[in-house]
């Protein structure tokens, strides 16, 4: 509302109360007038007029600012005339804001003696109301505050999980790719299938290598059987040979003592003497011929230890035959759901090339709650979950574990202080929250906002004591 335009009010010219006002003027009259016309009073110095406002839509505004009035100039007053030669000036009729002020006076004096009502009187219900008001306002504030200090909470909060891309070991063409977008599989549910006939023919070569190593050692095995036959044949002509041996040292000596008495012949002696030189000779060689057989033993066991190497290494060709087999079906390995599948049938793949994105159903919230929230913040505490996606869901979990350290710490670039123009901020301390049933019939992801209440305080407070009250 804008001030209103001062005006500035004649002084009123005082006129006598006879009515003369037809009389006509005479000579003397007439050059009295003349010079109280032409003589000019200066008034007093500008004064200060003070306007109220009016009132509108029953509010009481502010006066306006003092302005300062102009120096008027008005006509002196001509001197008196006679009785029945003055004129008569008629007067004027008052403005319109003095009219009002004159009407609002008159009100004042007949409420209060010019006093303002006050608000009460003046405005009854307001006040009632604003009374009843504050008396609900402050109770419902103290509760709101009690119920408040139990709990901590924050909107910097998002769900998390170890989400990875699905890629395959070996390469080849899709065959099938029996899922779809945002599909929920289960362990060891099939993502996709690669053609594996290359596969199995390597797998067949394998199994022939190990056929054919495990006959290398039958062969072997053989041997050292044979072997250890003509070991004992060996042993056996050491033995004639040795009994041998001792019926010829038995002749050579009989004859040689015939022969010293003279019963005997000399030529007798040499012979025998002769027969016992072979039969030493033919025990050497039966000796001899057992150790090479002994020999050839281990020569075999040698060459069965190498085709049991063999026989592994088969083995084993075969086992990473029949992995590179099972790698062609690509397979889940924990529950969760397919996330921006890019595998089509027909496409060629190779190792490492990514097929689609996986989100285990093992998920979490990471709260980053401000470092002055953790004082009375431990494991195990109770939370309250509200997901902006499911606003009418209200899922339960508790805190986990504390990060030992703020976000920016563990960063790429992590924050340095130590600079002139250092300035105090509050850090933020990421919280792991843990769902204790999260639901099935929703999709919860990596990324979807999350408002965390954590109970601090397991004290019922004034408001739950009042609810099971009530």
């Amino acid at each position: 509302m804008s001030h209103r335009d001062h005006k500035v009010l004649p002084r009123p010219l005082s006129v006598p109360a006879a009515a003369q006002a037809n009389a006509g003027p005479s000579a003397s009259d007439a050059r009295t007038q003349e010079s109280g016309e032409q003589a000019l009073l200066q008034l007093s110095p500008p004064q200060v007029v003070r306007v109220p406002h009016r009132r509108r839509f029953g509010q009481d505004e502010p006066a306006a600012e003092a302005t300062e009035k102009p120096p008027v100039r008005a006509r002196a007053p001509a001197p008196p005339r006679s009785p029945g030669t003055e004129r008569r000036i008629p007067d004027l009729p008052p403005l319109d804001d003095e009219a009002e002020d004159r009407d609002r006076g008159h009100e004042g004096d007949k409420d209060g003696g010019g006093e303002k009502p006050g608000l009460l009187r003046r405005r009854p219900l307001a006040v009632i109301a604003a009374i009843m008001l504050l008396g609900i306002a402050a109770p419902a504030g103290y509760v709101y505050l009690d119920q408040a200090g139990h709990f901590e909470t924050t909107d910097d909060a998002f769900i998390a999980a170890r989400q990875f891309s699905i890629a395959p070991k070996v390469a080849g063409f899709l065959t099938a790719v029996p899922v779809s977008d945002n599909q929920h599989v289960a362990a060891g549910g099939i993502i996709a299938r690669i053609d594996d006939r290359d596969y199995r023919t390597a797998l067949a070569q394998a199994d022939a290598q190990v056929a054919a190593a495990q006959a290398s050692i039958g062969n072997i095995d053989a041997q050292l059987t044979v072997q250890q036959a003509q070991i004992n044949a060996n042993e056996a002509q050491v033995n004639q040979a040795q009994a041998s041996l001792v019926f010829a040292q038995q002749q050579s000596s009989r004859y040689e003592a015939l022969a010293k008495t003279g019963a005997g012949t000399i030529q007798s002696a040499q012979q025998y003497a002769s027969q016992l030189h072979q039969q030493e000779a033919a025990l050497a060689s039966a000796q001899a011929t057992l150790r090479l057989a002994q020999r050839q033993i281990d020569a075999l066991k040698a060459q069965r230890a190498s085709a049991v190497a063999s026989l592994a290494q088969a083995k084993a060709q075969r086992d990473q035959a029949q992995l590179n087999l099972s790698y062609t079906i690509v397979t889940a390995a924990q529950p969760g759901r397919i996330v921006n599948l890019g595998a089509a049938v027909g496409a060629y793949v190779a190792p490492g090339t990514a097929l689609a994105m996986f989100v285990p159903d093992d998920i979490w919230v990471t709260a980053n709650f401000k470092e002055t929230q953790l004082d009375h913040m431990r494991p195990g505490q109770p939370v309250t979950l509200a997901i902006d996606a499911y606003p009418e869901r209200t899922i339960h979990g508790h805190v986990d574990s504390i990060q030992p350290g703020s976000g920016t710490a563990f960063s790429l670039l992590p924050a340095q202080n130590a600079t002139g123009n250092y300035v105090k901020i509050v850090q933020r301390v990421p919280v792991k929250l843990v769902f204790d049933s999260p639901p099935s019939d929703v999709a919860l992801g990596p990324g979807m906002s999350v408002v965390p209440s954590v109970r601090i305080n397991p004290a019922p407070s004034l408001y739950e004591r009042l609810t099971a009250w009530l």
